[in-house]
């Protein structure tokens, strides 16, 4: 690896053109999407091929508590064989001094990918398409409040402190002026990203008091879940350079709008580069509805990977900018699968029911596993909805309202666990299965109030 700097990608050159290279972070996303690893001397790391890291990192729950996911072998903790990815090295422009982030593939001792690693699960559902000579395209978009510091759990979140001195404020969407209130933060998360090499299409002030939405550009869905794997980390880091936190909950404040990670779908066929989804004469095609009807005949079973935690099922309220439901619409924001205004060659399928709490990783892999399943079997959607989807009483669209029912609908998802793995859904499943027994564990302010001296 002696000359592994000759090869770094142009942002990672420049960020340490001048400088000499101090630090190397080897990182791999656990199931929540924490970047776990280690840093070492860029001296040490230059020597190296390979680290190792306990497969253990993918039993944990988000409270760092271990889960019985170990399979028959039980809890023995062998090692992981990590490969740097340096098409993936970038700034850690935040620190000190010169550090460069490096996201790694986890292998076992055969040089097997590693079937829990949520890089390697998004990459398997890629594969499938290529395999049919299919070119998956995604563009996310990440919503996130900036919120006052909190380092009291039993105290409610608040808007942070902008710099008119007022907190910021909500039912302000769209507004420059609202953006204005914490434009240090942002001005950060600009300079962040383009030390990191990353393009930001846009960023915009949504619904919720402090809230904020940052669209990315289209690409290849490992890009750009490697991405946003960086990007929660970059805005973490730029909020608490301004005495204030980001957070990537689904429902962070009570009464507030949730932050969704809306993914925009495309697919081209590989040999011509050409979108699937439009005709010769720009009509849309079979392939267009189908992967419709695939995210419509298959999404519930994997609302436990969009929404994977107790606080995302808090997102699906009715009337707060959330979808409900899994009708489709044209232009329609009150349905869970929108197509976006566009020309022929831009027309994709807006995914709006992933929360901002989804590992980017298992999140865009989940939403690609159903649309690839609808291009495979053809499955036809229902007829695009007209009017207020939030209106709809009938319960053709219900998705599923709570971790436990979502964990149900995956365990019976035959089809969707041959795609994203067998072994990763069985660990998967069980890990959630122990978050949501530690959840039942905690006694709410709520029940404290009403069940208390009432019951």
């Amino acid at each position: 690896m002696a000359d592994w700097m000759d090869n770094l990608p142009d942002a990672a050159r420049d960020y340490l053109d001048g400088y000499r290279l101090d630090e190397v972070e080897c990182i791999i996303s656990d199931l929540p999407g924490i970047a776990r690893g280690k840093a070492m001397p860029a001296s040490k790391f230059a020597t190296q091929a390979r680290f190792f890291l306990p497969n253990s990192i993918f039993f944990q729950t988000i409270t760092g508590d271990w889960s019985q996911a170990a399979g028959e072998a039980g809890f023995t903790e062998p090692d992981m064989i990590l490969r740097p990815d340096f098409t993936t090295a970038t700034a850690a422009p935040w620190t000190a001094d010169r550090t460069l982030q490096v996201i790694h593939d986890a292998f076992d001792p055969k040089g097997r990918p590693i079937p829990l690693a949520p890089r390697n699960v998004l990459k398997r559902v890629v594969s499938l398409f290529e395999d049919k000579g299919w070119m998956p395209i995604v563009a996310p978009e990440m919503e996130f409040y900036l919120v006052a510091r909190n380092t009291d759990p039993a105290q409610e979140i608040k808007a942070m402190m902008g710099r008119t001195g007022r907190p910021a404020a909500a039912r302000q969407a769209y507004s420059i002026s609202a953006v204005d209130e914490y434009g240090p933060v942002i001005d950060d998360i600009y300079d962040f990203a383009e030390a990191q090499g990353f393009e930001i299409d846009g960023i915009t002030q949504e619904g919720g008091a402090g809230q904020v939405e940052i669209n990315l550009r289209h690409g290849n869905p490992v890009k750009l879940a490697d991405e946003i794997f960086y990007f929660k980390r970059l805005i973490r880091e730029a909020a608490l350079r301004h005495d204030c936190f980001a957070t990537f909950m689904a429902k962070p404040i009570e009464g507030e709008p949730g932050s969704a990670m809306h993914i925009h779908h495309s697919v081209a066929d590989k040999k011509t580069g050409k979108t699937m989804f439009a005709g010769p004469n720009g009509g849309e095609t079979d392939a267009f509805f189908h992967f419709i009807g695939g995210l419509q005949n298959h999404m519930p079973q994997v609302i436990a990977i969009l929404a994977p935690y107790v606080n995302s099922y808090r997102r699906y309220v009715k009337d707060f900018a959330a979808p409900i439901n899994l009708a489709w619409g044209r232009d329609n924001r009150t349905t869970g699968l929108r197509i976006p205004i566009s020309d022929p060659e831009g027309r994709r399928i807006e995914n709006r029911l992933a929360g901002m709490d989804t590992n980017p990783y298992l999140g865009i892999a989940a939403s690609l596993a159903c649309g690839y399943l609808g291009l495979v079997n053809e499955d036809w959607p229902s007829q695009s909805f007209k009017g207020e989807a939030y209106a709809d009483e009938t319960g053709d669209y219900d998705i599923p309202k709570s971790m436990h029912e979502a964990l149900e609908l995956f365990e019976e998802a035959t089809a969707i666990r041959e795609i994203l793995g067998e072994e990763f859904c069985r660990v998967y499943d069980t890990v959630k299965r122990s978050e949501y027994d530690e959840f039942l564990q905690v006694i709410s302010p709520w029940e404290r109030e009403h069940l208390l001296l009432n019951v």
